[in-house]
């Protein structure tokens, strides 16, 4: 029976000690989201700053470029963090440029988040998401953007953020308000070189970073799951916009589009739906330092208790023989 107490504490806190180096830090520890880029996560900037007048409520969303919240706020109350007009930083029309020009650009976005916070929460969950609005405007190069959402990784890794989430983009060729257009082709090869090439920065700046997390949400294979089988996601309509010419369709939520450009409500929440486990990120300094205390902390714990077990066998037996 002591012999079983003794293997079931070894065992018990040997696991307790593996499973404490690894346990993860999430996106659920975070108390809170900042957020960084364009109409697909303003809350409500350009709202506010142009006196309720864009985006017009209704048919949009009180500020929202949807029918409903968008996707950085299903995420919020998915983790059960706080998402406010304060920490969002996200402006609808925003390039990923330093312009601090209505709307400001990512690199302008985040520049003002340092002036106003000269601590940086390190537990809190930083997102970027903009590129868009740089094509759409007319850009054919990918290089001016990618390295402008890099810049931005780079400043907030420096300034003290540990939880960064870069998102990429969608095909920019197949919305309703590009799909039929001359651009359209150019906009598919853009995207495509947009989301190669920012993976490939991130990856470099992962390895600048080694005590930062930094995750990566292809938002584009998720948008092409739901494209080619929309039905398998409740949708009925991936190809058209549920607001056209002031009128509103009947189905809002069974369509992919609210408008020309932006999502319906309904696929910003299928996207923290498809995306929110790759929210959930193990710091490589944590985790390596954590399993190389662990390993030789078991061994020790399993030696004591064998030698332990050892001692009290033969203890055993000389009592048996007197």
């Amino acid at each position: 029976m002591k012999k079983w107490w003794l293997a079931t504490v070894g065992f018990t806190i040997c696991l307790t000690i593996i499973l404490g180096s690894l346990n993860p830090i999430s996106a659920q520890n975070s108390p809170q989201i900042y957020v960084f880029g364009d109409s697909l996560s303003d809350v409500g900037n350009v709202y506010q700053a142009t006196n309720g007048n864009n985006p017009p409520s209704p048919p949009y969303f009180k500020g929202r470029y949807s029918n409903g919240p968008v996707w950085v706020e299903y995420l919020a109350s998915r983790l059960k963090l706080s998402s406010n007009l304060v920490n969002n930083f996200a402006y609808g029309g925003a390039k990923t440029g330093d312009s601090q020009q209505l709307p400001p650009g990512v690199l302008a976005q985040i520049q003002r988040f340092k002036a106003e916070n000269t601590t940086v929460n390190s537990k809190a969950l930083y997102i970027i998401w903009a590129g868009a609005n740089d094509y759409l405007g007319g850009a054919t190069d990918t290089t001016l953007p990618i390295n402008n959402l890099a810049t931005a990784v780079k400043r907030l890794a420096e300034s003290g953020a540990k939880n960064i989430v870069v998102v990429n983009l969608p095909d920019l060729g197949k919305l309703p308000a590009t799909r039929t257009t001359e651009r359209a082709n150019l906009l598919s090869r853009l995207t495509q070189n947009h989301n190669t090439g920012l993976a490939a920065s991130l990856k470099s700046l992962r390895q600048e970073f080694g005590d930062t997390n930094i995750g990566y949400i292809d938002v584009n294979a998720l948008f092409q799951l739901v494209y080619n089988s929309p039905e398998k996601y409740g949708l009925e309509n991936v190809t058209q916009a549920c607001l056209g010419d002031g009128n509103v369709c009947d189905r809002p939520n069974e369509y992919l589009f609210w408008d020309g450009i932006h999502p319906s409500t309904a696929a910003h929440k299928l996207l923290v739906q498809l995306a929110s486990h790759k929210l959930t990120t193990t710091p490589k300094s944590v985790t390596n330092s954590s399993i190389k205390l662990a390993i030789p902390l078991s061994i020790l714990i399993f030696t004591v208790l064998a030698v332990s077990l050892i001692m009290w066998k033969q203890r055993k037996r000389i009592g048996n023989r007197s």
